[in-house]
């Protein structure tokens, strides 16, 4: 890793980098590991739990992980 990375240092660099890209937590998050030499099995000590959220919402909308209950609001 070319610089030693905190919990909160990684998830604001999430944050920043969603909003500036607009692109994904997920997608945000492998570019991340990329470019800080991560390996992408390695970077859940690194995710706050609010970034865990908005990453599992994110694989339900891509239907990757079953949905949750869920309110009806049609």
């Amino acid at each position: 890793m070319s610089q030693f990375l905190t919990k909160s240092e990684f998830t604001k660099l999430v944050e920043k980098n969603v909003l500036t890209q607009k692109n994904s937590y997920m997608d945000v998050i492998l570019d991340l590991c990329e470019k800080h030499e991560i390996d992408p099995e390695d970077v859940k000590k690194f995710l706050s739990a609010p970034v865990i959220e908005k990453i599992e919402g994110e694989a339900m909308l891509l239907n990757l992980i079953p949905r949750g209950n869920q309110l009806d609001f049609d």
